[in-house]
């Protein structure tokens, strides 16, 4: 186990350093400056440039970021004066990571609850709807059913808070528009998952030595029906950190979401290339633990 987890620690630096130099030269050929104010002078511009590194070959801009991001230093923000992106990532992370958190964990749980119920009850009116609603999930983008469910249950019914964060009512609308997705993918997986597994020998064996339905289900059906569910957790994670920007914008969460959205049209490109890195990171690590736990509920699994 220790050497699989170096083994994927090591490619998970060289994942990293692929983002690091792409995301940089990306940057180098993005039309527009930072400069965004007319009234700046050849002479300011040129101070700027010097006090950001930028009068600099791009050759020596590359090695000094790519030195400093494996420092754990990310640069100085263009749009906020002095301020390190390093801090101001620091900052949002714990909201955009509560949010993310919150809306895997519900569409997950809703989802495996949805899925065994659809295979318990295939090819009737159950399966049926519960077929069309995660369907939904799956054709529908997270921001349209935003809109959706803000202008419903925000606007109209009035039942929730429309923006901010930091309070119940305030994380109820984007926790549910963000989970769709992750609803819609364990259902499909755990339905078709679980009406093979319930069609297997050791399940008929289960039942002729007196199990009851809800027993074979509990005790066999649903350990094997999660092994799927977890290997799809990092794609799913990266559809969450994808989907959580236009959802923050929506809802004026104080998420590096939001503040991603900010930074493009001001050209802010240190804080752009620190999101993006803090996102990869992430990603990774969600697939390397989402390995680990596979390995451990089905023991077949070997790690090598």
């Amino acid at each position: 186990m220790l050497k699989y987890i170096l083994k994927r620690l090591g490619i998970l630096l060289i994942t990293l350093f692929f983002v690091v130099t792409i995301s940089f030269f990306l940057m180098q050929v993005m039309p527009g400056t930072p400069y965004n104010n007319p009234k700046l002078t050849p002479e300011q511009i040129a101070t700027l440039n010097a006090q950001y590194g930028l009068d600099k070959p791009v050759w020596q801009q590359y090695l000094k970021y790519l030195g400093d991001v494996f420092t754990g230093n990310l640069g100085i923000s263009f749009q906020y004066v002095n301020q390190s992106v390093t801090t101001l990532i620091v900052q949002r992370l714990g909201v955009s990571a509560q949010l993310g958190v919150q809306a895997l964990i519900l569409g997950v749980t809703l989802g495996l609850i949805a899925g065994a119920i659809s295979a318990q009850h295939r090819n009737d009116k159950i399966d049926a709807f519960l077929s069309i609603f995660s369907t939904l999930g799956f054709t529908v983008p997270s921001f349209v059913l935003g809109v959706f469910i803000l202008n419903t249950f925000g606007y109209r019914l009035q039942w929730f808070d429309v923006s901010g964060w930091g309070t119940f009512k305030q994380a109820v609308l984007p926790t549910i528009a963000l989970s769709f997705s992750p609803f819609a993918i364990t259902t499909r997986f755990v339905r078709s998952q679980m009406i093979e597994t319930l069609n297997s020998d050791y399940i008929q064996l289960a039942k002729a030595k007196g199990l009851t339905d809800r027993q074979v289900i509990t005790r066999h059906a649903y350990r094997n029906s999660m092994i799927p569910v977890l290997t799809l957790i990092g794609p799913m994670t990266a559809n969450l950190l994808t989907g959580s920007v236009l959802i923050e914008r929506m809802f004026s969460i104080p998420g590096i979401g939001e503040q991603f959205v900010n930074s493009i049209p001001s050209k802010d490109f240190p804080v752009i290339m620190g999101t993006t890195i803090v996102y990869s990171v992430m990603l990774m690590v969600m697939i390397l633990i989402t390995d680990i736990l596979t390995s451990i509920i089905d023991p077949r699994v070997r790690l090598q």
